[in-house]
């Protein structure tokens, strides 16, 4: 019989379980792809933990706080959320055995504290053990030849088999945009998907590519100065209406004359003033193209705001509210801005020569729309692996070998511990073998005999040793050369967030949602009962 306390912790975990259970299967370069349709019935076909979890929608409370952790570790890392779901899944599986054995009923309070203190001096020993376990750091990260190899790990486990090729562009586009002060921006990548070809037809630029079509008759503009309005490019209307009485056909003319002598002089301005490229945020009206063609100037229409500004940022321009001619430290420059086809889609490049541009695009070519999405999120995680090494270029080694060698030592550090905790901390040390054990179990190997082999290697003192994942049977292999390796953060966050979630979870005990009471709902009449039927 258990208490009700326990009744609520074991529900709560099953909860847990279940979604770490979801996102274990798709662990590591090997893992299984989840098809997900979300509530607006959208397909998506991937293995990454984030975008599963962002369109799943989570009811359980309890899960819904292994969802915050990963979406915290998304957001101050960028990768390593499915690290966190399936290491909190584990610890609280491990807090359930550890309850079963619990002495008795009467002492679950006193229990669930135990194991809570243990998991979380057992937390704070690994994050002590973590910086011990650097094996190296990246040196140069304007080396795109080393941050490509850095890229690796983090694109392998969302595209295995093109990772080399995806690393590579990655690595190009990070390493031409960053500043000198080295603050990174992760929005400063671009990603334009173009449906056709093949994923190695893929490539990089640097400035910016629209899906789009030039307005006018230009298609290509070589020293481009640009002047960008956020208004359309049409004549000014009157804020008031007006009314004008026209008594013979002169009249007429004349009026209609006054228009297009008023546009005529608004664009050769912007003509005169030396810009070649006009971007508009608006509609762009007959009259003004035909001007335009007159003057020779290129026209592009961009929809989105988001995107004006980006493309203000990449040209260093000012986007101007109203049909004005910009000054010279108004307009933006850009070596090339040209129509071109990519495939059977037209698309517009502003194209920056130098090296060190504000922004660059990776154009990802692929067959169907799901294979891009998928493509675009390994793109994202390995630019926000750039970002992490930009802030700490510490690595520790991949493929469960970091996970082995804190097994190892805090199933040590828990034989010296006096008193109940130890059981706690020996199981949050069992906890770290479910990630070589999902490595292991998603490639189709043994799991155990993988562990053993792991175990075995580490006692001899070789730290940097993990799970070989290309082997046909459990092998093990040494990870720094094989140059699997992960951030020092993403594991540091990623410990800390999986503890926190898991202990949390532990801590309640009672789940309160705020809705009516039962009990039937009153009889809702029709609202015109009184009235006659006849009227």
């Amino acid at each position: 019989h258990y208490s009700g306390l326990e009744e609520a912790v074991y529900r709560n975990i099953q909860a847990c379980k279940e979604l770490a259970q979801t996102t274990r299967t798709a662990y590591g370069p090997n893992g299984m792809n989840k098809m997900v349709i979300n509530h607006l019935e959208k397909l998506f076909v991937t293995n990454d933990a984030a975008t599963i979890l962002r369109e799943l929608e989570v009811q359980h409370p309890a899960a819904k706080m292994l969802v915050m952790a990963s979406h915290m570790q998304e957001q101050e890392v960028g990768d390593g959320t499915n690290f966190v779901l399936v290491f909190a899944g584990v610890l609280l599986e491990l807090a359930e055995d550890l309850l079963r054995m619990g002495l008795s009923v009467s002492e679950a309070s006193y229990n669930l504290n135990t194991v809570i203190e243990g998991y979380e001096k057992a937390c704070k020993k690994a994050l002590e053990i973590l910086p011990d376990l650097v094996c190296c750091s990246a040196k140069n990260l304007r080396d795109v030849e080393e941050v490509a190899s850095l890229l690796h790990t983090s694109v392998m486990s969302k595209q295995y088999g093109n990772e080399r090729f995806l690393a590579k562009l990655i690595a190009q586009a990070c390493v031409s945009i960053l500043p000198d002060s080295g603050h990174f921006n992760v929005d400063n990548i671009r990603v334009c998907k173009i449906v056709g070809a093949g994923i190695s037809a893929s490539s990089v630029l640097h400035g910016m590519v629209f899906k789009k079509e030039t307005e006018g008759d230009v298609t290509s503009v070589k020293d481009a100065k640009i002047a960008v309005y956020s208004c359309p490019f049409d004549g000014m209307i009157t804020e008031t209406k007006g009314t004008v009485l026209i008594k013979n056909a002169e009249e007429l003319m004349n009026f209609s004359k006054g228009e297009e002598n008023l546009m005529d002089l608004q664009v050769k301005a912007i003509a005169d003033s030396g810009a070649n490229v006009v971007v508009t945020g608006g509609k762009v009206a007959d009259m003004a193209l035909h001007y335009a063609n007159k003057y020779n100037l290129m026209l592009v229409r961009l929809n989105s705001k988001w995107d004006l500004r980006r493309l203000c940022k990449t040209v260093g321009a000012t986007a101007l509210p109203r049909l004005t001619p910009p000054t010279l430290e108004e307009m933006g420059h850009c070596n090339s801005v040209y129509l071109s086809e990519v495939g059977d889609t037209q698309v517009v490049v502003f194209k920056h020569e130098k090296e060190d541009g504000a922004i660059s695009t990776i154009l990802i070519r692929g067959s169907t729309d799901n294979l891009m999405d998928d493509i675009e999120r390994a793109v994202d995680d390995g630019v926000n692996t750039f970002k992490v090494l930009t802030r700490d270029k510490r690595l520790v080694p991949g493929g469960g070998a970091t996970e082995i060698e804190l097994a190892k030592q805090i199933t040590s550090y828990g034989e010296t511990c006096p008193g109940l905790d130890q059981y706690a901390i020996k199981k949050f040390a069992e906890a770290f073998e479910a990630i070589p054990r999902a490595l292991a179990e998603n490639s189709g190997v043994k799991a155990n005999e993988v562990i053993s082999k792991l175990y075995a290697v580490h006692q001899e003192g070789n730290k940097n040793v993990g799970f070989d994942i290309e082997a046909e049977a459990a092998a093990v292999k040494d990870m720094l050369e094989a140059g699997v390796l992960d951030t020092y953060l993403g594991k540091l966050w990623g410990i800390k967030l999986a503890t926190n979630a898991a202990v949390t979870v532990l801590r309640v005990d009672q789940i309160i949602m705020a809705k009516p009471a039962g009990g039937p709902k009153p009889p809702s009449g029709k609202k015109d009962w009184d009235e006659d039927q006849n009227d």
